[in-house]
């Protein structure tokens, strides 16, 4: 099984009944072709993944990259098996405590801390991590300083920390929305800690949604929700102003997509 949890932002397509699938009617193929030039989906790879490595080997070979946006709580062999065809993994860590783990999710933090080190010291794939703040549960100072320490000791001080806003939903509707402050805070206290690249999401916050550099502290990449404001990187990936190395996989150029949604259409999965 999979996690389960009870605030589940996304649970609309997570929890989908077997009317409202159609990826039974469409092939591999059909879904690379469907995301030429780009595509994107909101449910874990892991429930399905047989069907996203098949999906992924085909899009490896037509170049396109593979992203994984996952909670990581998967069994050694299947991990292995799935990020093979990886380029890049956004890691859910839901909280840093077990005891969280276990009431709202039903899932174990350590199999995810597991695949998140497995994913940076044993695979080549491209990995960040997001902890979504959600009030009275996972938001206090306390918790995100031992979150990021752990991100810190563990996996060093490049690796991307996303804190991201809770919206009530599924079975937690009764608590508010995570205030723009806590956010805030939570990216301080990350900082602090030594991480280098920190950032809010799911509100507007344009200080909290750029990248920085550590080594002039300039702002090098600026974003605005989709929006990208301002563009500082050499095409080596370096900062403009100072020359400090960026990590990363960067294009040469900014993309112009913006806030636009881009419709695909899968021809197999037209019905009468």
């Amino acid at each position: 099984m999979h996690l389960t949890c009870k605030f589940c932002q996304n649970w609309d397509i997570s929890k989908a009944r077997e009317l409202d699938r159609l990826q039974d009617a469409a092939s591999p193929e059909d879904i690379v072709d469907a995301a030429m030039p780009r595509a994107r989906a909101h449910n874990d790879p892991v429930i399905f993944l047989e069907y996203a490595v098949d999906v992924a080997r085909v899009a490896r070979r037509r170049g396109i990259k593979n992203v994984a946006v996952t909670a990581g709580y998967i069994d050694a062999a299947a991990r292995e098996e799935l990020y093979a065809f990886m380029d890049t993994a956004n890691v859910d860590l839901k909280a840093f405590t077990e005891a969280f783990s276990k009431r709202l999710c039903t899932g174990h933090l350590g199999a995810v801390l597991e695949t998140i080190e497995y994913l940076k010291y044993r695979t080549n794939v491209w990995l960040e991590i997001t902890t979504l703040l959600i009030p009275g549960h996972n938001d206090s100072p306390e918790e995100v300083k031992k979150l990021s320490e752990w991100v810190m000791t563990r996996l060093g001080p490049d690796v991307r920390l996303h804190f991201t806003a809770f919206y009530p939903d599924y079975k937690m509707l009764d608590l508010p929305c995570t205030p723009a402050f806590t956010l805030t805070r939570a990216r301080d206290i990350a900082r602090e800690v030594g991480l280098h690249f920190v950032y809010t999401g799911n509100v507007h916050d344009e200080t909290g949604q750029s990248t920085y550099c550590p080594g002039c502290g300039d702002r090098i990449i600026g974003r605005d929700w989709y929006d990208i404001t301002t563009w500082r990187l050499t095409g080596d990936g370096r900062c403009g102003i100072c020359s400090t190395a960026i990590p990363g996989s960067f294009e040469t150029r900014p993309g112009s997509r913006g806030r636009r949604r881009v419709p695909i259409r899968i021809g197999r999965l037209e019905r009468s």
